[in-house]
């Protein structure tokens, strides 16, 4: 017997020994293991392993809601810190030697060497972006109460604190309390799910075998934005002017997008003037809409059908443009008839607050822009909130026809062809914007690269471009601003809509001849913009010198510009080597957890909607990416059957219009025939060993020489167990 009981004791130390105690185990806050999920959490971002299930979901969820919080960079933060109690790890993240805490651990700086935790994500003092996003904003029940982290913390001068100021000195005080680093023996929270690396080394992240996606909805749409308030809710808006509020299924749920088209949220039909070229083109709302429920719409009016439509011409003699010169468009219009539209609305008086609004009225609070179009076509109208500086950004074409002959694009006096950028939320009297020829009530940002220069308009951000067609910033690297640019020949013309309000017809322009073959017609483009950054249009089409058919406005000289060249972009002929392509639709970086092979991939693809493209940056931060042409199919499960083009196997997209990205980062495709989600690849039989991984084991190490490392405390403990009763049964 006494051997026996020496043999086990032997037998449980060995074990002991090959648990590496400097390596932290996936266990949840309650001491259970994490489960596997079959579908991701409709509110917090995690699949595969995870601590919750779905009415705990729901239960942070309401938590969020009930903080109240106005500050959209503040409560991405918060929601990610109340959602770590999903993760895996939330055991060690929310118990700190020994004692428990209301929030997990917060990275208070860059993840040490030694630590276990991967360095996927370059997050440096997480802790100190809490504290910058959210020191002035008022957090109800706020978890970071000194109370709560048992310390004495500030005395508060109000009865009842809900900003950090109130509650602590400084934010080396609150880091103090919930700051904390990674090291060899425990993980901290970085603002994204813990991720364990590889002990021996990095395994290589397995590039994608084909995009998976699901049709969840039947409506074709031109714009996407997910709510600010944090939820599984989006908005769709149309070229004519409606914009619908809907609610997004989880993933693999089986749902469709809740939307009811007989309901808009707000219906501006009456002030857009739609065609096959023209109509809304973006809508933004405020970084703290819900406080203030400010929310705005870009689009074209025509000056003859809306007395609304009154804006100063784009041709003038500034720059070096003559109105009566141009002639009529195609469709009869007058220079200048038609004008670009940024318009602000309200969804105040609604509801009780703005974030719980259903519908919104269509009267214009303010206009903040409105400029005369020489033309009806290249007029881009994409408008995006900037994540770090709040700055509204508005994406302009050369608004000209075939091939820039005013060479607008290149004429710092023209705001066409570039990409501006407007402080809306500091609005000057009208005096003033008389004073400084503002285009509408907006103000002028201080550090724009040409405030200070007298020759050029201080709204420009960037310029050389063509027709900017669906620009992103990157979620984890806002310093990453990505436009798809759409080259000259077969460019975007529009979507018209016909007697059924759901579908769409493309307008193309007509085959024809390219007399300047290797000079234009040839290139689709995605840039990655910067700070008065030259794309060169139209001295350049992408990489390829371009020769304008003619140039009434004179001709920009290669050797006077500095021209910032594609990161990624195709030929013409690479789509369909017959028609050529018709032209590119910038996309996102994928940063959502979903489809792991496609994680820190850039997506985008060609209106034909036969070509869809990934790209990757090698090394990362270097600019350099490199594409592929990936393959996409439609998931057996989808909730709504895809349809298959004939004679092949892909899905019927029909056209795409544009990309859309939701809170948890999952990516959409918004085409003629309906919306798509991107979805888990296995969904479609694409083969992905990083989503093997997640479903299969809680812990990413595989190395064999700490294969112990597979096991999670649960099952440590079930063979503890296992050798007690051995021992009281010999």
């Amino acid at each position: 017997m006494k051997g026996v009981l020496i043999s086990i004791n032997f037998i449980f130390c060995c074990f002991l020994l090959f648990l590496d105690s400097s390596t932290s185990l996936p266990l949840c806050v309650d001491s259970s293991a994490p489960f596997i999920l079959n579908s991701t959490l409709e509110f917090c971002p995690y699949n595969g392993s995870t601590c919750c299930n779905s009415t705990e979901d729901t239960q942070i969820q309401k938590q969020f809601q009930l903080m109240n919080i106005s500050d959209t960079t503040c409560a991405s933060a918060l929601k990610s810190i109340l959602c770590a109690r999903c993760d895996p790890y939330s055991a060690e993240l929310f118990t700190v030697q020994s004692t428990p805490r209301s929030v997990p651990l917060l990275c208070n700086s860059t993840i040490a060497s030694n630590s276990s935790q991967s360095k996927a994500v370059a997050v440096e003092d997480f802790c100190s972006q809490v504290w910058e996003s959210c020191q002035s904003v008022s957090i109800k029940n706020s978890p970071f109460s000194p109370s709560l982290q048992g310390q004495a913390g500030r005395t508060p001068s109000k009865s009842n604190p809900s900003k950090l100021t109130d509650q602590w000195q400084s934010k080396t005080d609150f880091c103090t309390a919930f700051g904390g680093s990674s090291t060899s023996e425990s993980v901290c929270f970085e603002g994204e799910p813990v991720a364990l690396k590889n002990t021996d080394s990095e395994a290589p992240i397995s590039p994608p075998h084909g995009l998976c996606l699901e049709k969840i909805g039947n409506g074709s749409y031109l714009n996407m934005v997910a709510h600010p308030d944090g939820t599984n809710r989006a908005f769709f808006s149309n070229q004519k002017g409606q914009v619908w509020l809907a609610t997004i299924p989880a993933d693999g749920s089986g749902g469709k997008l809740q939307l009811d088209e007989s309901s808009p949220f707000v219906d501006l039909t009456d002030m857009v003037y739609s065609d096959a070229k023209l109509g809304m083109m973006g809508m933004a709302f405020h970084p703290k809409f819900a406080e203030n429920g400010r929310f705005f719409a870009s689009f074209t009016c025509d000056k003859d059908k809306w007395s609304g439509c009154n804006g100063i011409c784009s041709c003038n003699s500034n720059v070096n443009c003559d109105p009566s010169k141009i002639g009529t468009g195609s469709s009869g219009a007058q220079p200048c008839q038609y004008q670009a539209v940024v318009a602000e609305y309200t969804a105040n008086g609604t509801a009780s607050q703005p974030s719980s609004a259903v519908s919104a009225k269509p009267t214009e609070v303010r206009r903040i822009f409105t400029m005369g179009l020489p033309s009806n076509t290249e007029n881009g109208g994409q408008i995006l909130f900037g994540p770090n500086d709040g700055y509204l950004y508005f994406m302009m074409g050369d608004g000209s026809g075939t091939g820039d002959p005013y060479n607008f694009a290149q004429n710092k006096k023209s705001l066409l062809g570039k990409i501006m950028r407007l402080d809306i939320d500091n609005i000057p009297s009208a005096a003033e914007i008389s004073k400084q020829g503002l285009w509408g009530s907006y103000s002028i940002p201080k550090d724009n690269p040409f405030s200070q220069d007298n020759g050029s308009q201080a709204e420009i951000w960037a310029l050389g471009l063509k027709t900017p067609w669906r620009c992103s910033f990157d979620s984890e690297r806002p310093s990453y601003f990505f436009c798809g640019d759409a080259g000259q020949g077969l460019g975007y013309y529009g979507v018209l809509q016909v007697s059924n309000p759901n579908f769409y017809v493309l307008l193309m322009r007509a085959p024809r001849k390219r007399a300047f073959k290797k000079a234009q017609d040839l290139y689709e483009e995605v840039d990655l913009i910067t700070k008065g950054g030259n794309y060169g249009w139209r001295v350049y089409e992408g990489p390829y010198p371009f020769t304008p058919n003619e140039s009434p406005g004179g001709n920009t000289s290669k050797d006077s510009i500095n021209p910032i060249m594609p990161i990624l972009g195709y030929n013409h002929s690479e789509v369909n080597k017959n028609e050529g392509s018709a032209c590119i639709i910038g996309g996102y970086m994928y940063r959502s957890n979903t489809d792991p092979c496609m994680y820190g991939r850039y997506l985008y693809a060609d209106l034909y909607s036969v070509a869809v493209w990934e790209a990757t940056e090698d090394p990362v931060n270097s600019g350099n990416f490199s594409k592929s042409r990936i393959p996409f199919s439609c998931s057996h499960d989808s909730p709504i059957k895809c349809d298959p083009v004939p004679g092949t196997s892909l899905p019927a997209l029909g056209y795409i219009y544009s990309f859309g990205e939701d809170n948890n980062k999952d990516v959409y495709i918004l085409a003629s025939e309906g919306v798509y989600r991107v979805v888990r690849p296995s969904r479609c039989s694409y083969t992905c060993s990083q989503e093997k991984a997640t479903t299969e084991a809680p812990s990413p190490s595989t190395s064999p020489s700490h294969a112990c490392r597979n096991f999670s405390i649960y099952q440590f403990l079930q063979i503890s167990f296992f050798l007690l009763l051995l021992i009281c049964f010999v």
